[in-house]
C-alpha cells in the first residue's frame, strides 16, 4: 500500500551503539516453542552493481542517493575505514598475510560498482564457507587474482566467462560452482539477500544481544522510489496483541509529517532487561509517535496505559535513578526530573522542555510526551489514516515526508539527534563531515516513505517499504552517524569523560519524587 500523492496530512509532499535495526523488524517477539532445525545457510546475496543499476530505465531514486559528489566522497571515505578492518579481521580470523589493506582497497571499490554474488554456508566440520563471484573485466580480474593470492593465499580463485569465482573453506568450491548455476538468471532486483542472524551469531557472539531473525528481503525500483518487500522467519513462535488501536485523537492532529503506530509490544518488552528496570507494570503494548513540521523540538509520544494518573508516578520512581545525580553524563547533565500532579518535567536541558503527561482522550488514557508545547487541535485525522491501520496483521506503521524531516537546512529531526547525543555524552555528527553532506544533498530529493510490517504467520512477519531514498530520516541520521564514528564499522560514540572543572553545575534538585508504594 502507499499513500496518494499530493496533498495529504495537510501537508504538501514534495516529489547509533547499535544502528537502527531494519524497520524494527522484531518489535513483538515472544512465546516459546521448540527451536527449528537451523540450516546451513549463513547468508545468500546478490547484488546489481552500480553499473547495471545505472542502465537500468527507473534510476532517478539511485542517482539521487548514490552518484552525487557527496556520495562518492563518503564512499571513498567509508572504504578508506573499511579496508585496514577488514585487513586486520582476516589476519585475525582466516590467517591472512598482515598488512593487507591496501591490496583489499581497490577490490572493496569494486564490489559497489560490479555484479556480484555471494554465498556462505556451515561446512560438514562445522566451520563456516564462503563464495564470491564477481563480474569482472580482464584486468581487474587479474588485479583481484594478484591481491588476493598476496593477501588470503589459502582462498580459492578461478575466473570464467567474465566472472571471477573466490572461495575460502574446506568444500567452498563447491559452492562457487553452484553460484556460476546461478549466472545470467533472470532477477529484477538490484538487491536480494536472506541472512541467517542466528546463525551467524553463534560466530558473532554480539550479534545475539539484536536478537535479529533470519531475512529475507529485495530491493527494487520500478518507478522513482525503492520497494523493499522482505519477510523474517523466527525460531520460535511469536505471541503479540493485535488488540485494537487506540490513536490519541486530540493530541495527534494535522498537519504532521512523520506518524508511527506500532502495537504487539509488551510480549517484546517482557523479554528485555531494560524494560523491566525502567518501564511501568503492566508494560505497554502499543506506542504512537509523531512530529509537527518547522518547529524541530515538536515530536511528541504517546503510551496507551489503564490507570495514566497512577502509572506517572511509576514511571517517575524507576526514571528517578537516571536523573538528579551528581555524576551526571553529559556536558549539561545532571538534567533534574520532578513530578508535579499529573506531569513529569525535566529541567536543565538547553532549547528545549522535555514533559511527561497523563492526558484522558476519547480512546482511552495515555502517557503523553514531548519536547515542546503541542499546538492546538485543528482538524480531524483524515480516513485515510484510520483505513491503513484497520489491518488485522498490521504491527508497525511508519509514515513520513523524508524530505521534511531531515529538513534542507537539516533542522528538524537533526537539531533534535544532535542535541540528544551532546546530553548523553556521545558524538555529535559534524556539519562538515562527509557523511553530513551527503545527507544534506540528498535531502530535498526525499518525498513519502511508507513502511509496514505486518504479521504473516505463526513464526514470521512480513514488511514493505516504498521510498525514494530508501530509509527514514532516523535511519539516514543513524547511517550517518556510523559512518563517521572513529571506531568504524564498530559505532562507538561515546566522548570521554568531560573533566569535572568544565562540567555545567546546575541548581539543588527539586523534591525527590514521591514515594509510589512497592517502588
Amino acid at each position: 500500500m502507499s499513500l496518494p500523492t499530493g496533498r495529504f496530512f495537510g501537508t504538501e509532499m514534495p516529489p547509533m551503539k547499535k544502528l537502527m535495526i531494519l524497520f524494527t523488524l522484531a518489535l513483538a517477539v515472544a512465546g516459546v516453542r521448540a527451536a527449528l532445525p537451523q540450516p546451513d545457510l549463513l547468508a545468500q546475496i546478490h547484488f546489481a552493481g552500480a553499473q547495471k543499476i545505472l542502465a537500468a530505465p527507473n534510476v532517478g531514486a539511485f542517482t539521487n542517493e548514490f552518484c552525487s559528489v557527496e556520495a562518492l566522497a563518503l564512499r571513498a571515505q567509508t572504504v578508506k575505514k573499511l579496508a585496514p578492518w577488514l585487513a586486520g579481521w582476516l589476519q585475525q580470523k582466516a590467517g591472512a598475510t598482515p598488512g593487507g589493506a591496501e591490496r583489499l582497497r581497490p577490490l572493496l571499490d569494486d564490489l559497489v560498482t560490479a555484479e556480484w554474488r555471494l554465498e556462505a554456508r556451515v561446512g560438514a566440520d562445522g566451520r563456516p564457507l564462503v563464495a564470491l563471484a564477481v563480474k569482472l573485466e580482464a584486468g581487474r580480474a587479474t588485479l583481484w587474482q594478484e591481491n588476493l593470492k598476496a593477501v588470503l593465499p589459502a582462498a580459492g580463485l578461478k575466473a570464467s566467462s567474465g566472472w571471477l569465482y573466490v572461495s575460502y573453506g574446506a568444500g567452498a568450491a563447491v559452492l562457487a560452482d553452484g553460484l556460476a548455476g546461478k549466472i545470467g538468471r533472470p532477477d529484477a532486483a538490484w538487491l536480494a539477500a536472506d541472512v541467517n542472524w542466528p546463525r551467524l551469531a553463534q560466530w558473532y557472539p554480539r550479534l545475539k544481544e539484536l536478537g535479529l531473525p533470519e531475512t529475507r528481503f529485495t530491493v527494487t525500483a520500478p518507478d522513482d522510489n525503492f520497494r523493499i518487500n522482505g519477510s523474517c522467519l523466527f525460531p520460535e513462535n511469536v505471541a503479540v496483541n493485535l488488540s485494537a488501536w487506540q490513536l490519541p485523537t486530540n493530541a495527534l492532529h494535522q498537519p504532521f509529517i512523520s506518524l508511527t503506530a506500532v502495537r504487539g509490544l509488551s510480549g517484546w518488552l517482557a523479554h528485555q532487561p531494560w524494560a523491566q528496570a525502567y518501564l511501568p507494570a503492566p508494560l505497554p503494548d502499543q506506542f504512537f509517535a509523531w512530529a509537527l513540521p518547522q518547529m524541530p523540538f515538536q515530536t511528541f509520544y504517546a503510551v496507551p496505559v489503564a490507570d495514566s494518573a497512577g502509572t506517572l508516578p511509576q514511571l517517575a520512581a524507576k526514571l528517578q535513578p537516571l536523573f538528579n545525580s551528581s555524576s551526571g553524563t553529559g556536558a549539561l547533565s545532571p538534567i533534574n526530573l520532578a513530578l508535579q500532579g499529573n506531569e513529569m518535567t525535566f529541567s536543565g536541558a538547553p532549547f528545549f522542555a522535555p514533559f511527561i503527561r497523563a492526558i484522558q482522550e476519547p480512546a482511552g488514557q495515555f502517557l503523553f510526551g514531548g519536547y515542546f508545547p503541542n499546538t492546538p487541535r485543528s482538524k480531524p485525522l483524515p480516513p485515510e489514516l484510520f483505513a491503513r491501520l484497520a489491518d488485522t496483521n498490521l504491527l508497525f506503521y511508519h509514515w513520513e515526508i523524508t524530505a521534511e524531516r531531515l529538513g534542507p537546512k537539516m533542522d528538524q529531526l537533526t537539531q533534535l539527534a544532535q542535541l540528544g547525543l551532546m546530553l548523553t555524552g556521545h558524538r555529535q555528527l559534524g556539519g562538515e563531515s562527509a557523511a553530513f553532506q551527503w545527507l544534506k544533498r540528498i535531502a530535498p530529493t526525499l518525498g513519502n516513505t511508507i513502511t509496514e510490517v505486518k504479521l504473516a504467520g505463526p513464526a514470521e512477519f512480513s514488511f514493505s517499504r516504498k521510498a525514494p531514498g530508501m530509509l527514514t530520516a532516523v535511519e539516514f541520521f543513524a547511517l550517518a552517524s556510523w559512518l563517521e564514528a572513529p571506531n568504524f564499522p564498530g559505532c562507538d560514540l561515546k566522548l570521554p569523560p568531560r573533566p569535572a572543572r568544565f562540567k555545567l553545575t546546575q541548581p539543588k534538585p527539586p523534591a525527590a519524587v514521591p514515594a509510589v508504594p512497592g517502588h
